[in-house]
């Protein structure tokens, strides 16, 4: 691993739970962590109950969009964490891949999707205090 961590989120669509984990993980970092996302089939833009729940939060996902899965991007990070791509995401060694079950929100209301940013909030809060331990 590098001096800073990378971290790779990847969801099939790239439009809601891989994006509200990267934010959250972006936010909670604050540059002590690289963080990017990627969808395997990514969508044509963020789902918008997961822009409105985002902005409770005070982040902005308006100006994000769905990015494609790549195989550079794979291999440029430390952990993948996959939440439900399936076997879409290449898998490489020396890399730390995680698979977290969270419920898709796509086609969800608000009230819905909230549960599902509260716990990725919770694992990606996790993960921080793993990859950056504080001093």
């Amino acid at each position: 691993m590098s001096d800073i961590p990378e971290v790779l989120f990847v969801c099939v669509h790239n439009a809601g739970r891989s994006q509200m984990a990267a934010a959250l993980l972006d936010h909670h970092a604050a540059g002590r962590v690289r963080v990017r996302s990627a969808g395997s089939a990514p969508a044509g833009t963020i789902n918008p109950a997961v822009i409105a729940v985002m902005d409770e939060f005070g982040l902005d996902l308006s100006k994000e969009f769905p990015k494609p899965l790549t195989t550079e991007a794979v291999q440029a990070a430390d952990v993948v964490i996959t939440m439900g791509c399936g076997d879409a995401c290449p898998i490489f060694p020396g890399k730390r891949y995680l698979d977290w079950q969270l419920d898709d929100p796509a086609g969800k209301p608000v009230d819905q999707v909230r549960p599902i940013r509260d716990e990725i909030d919770r694992r990606v809060r996790d993960l921080l205090a793993e990859l950056v331990p504080a001093h």
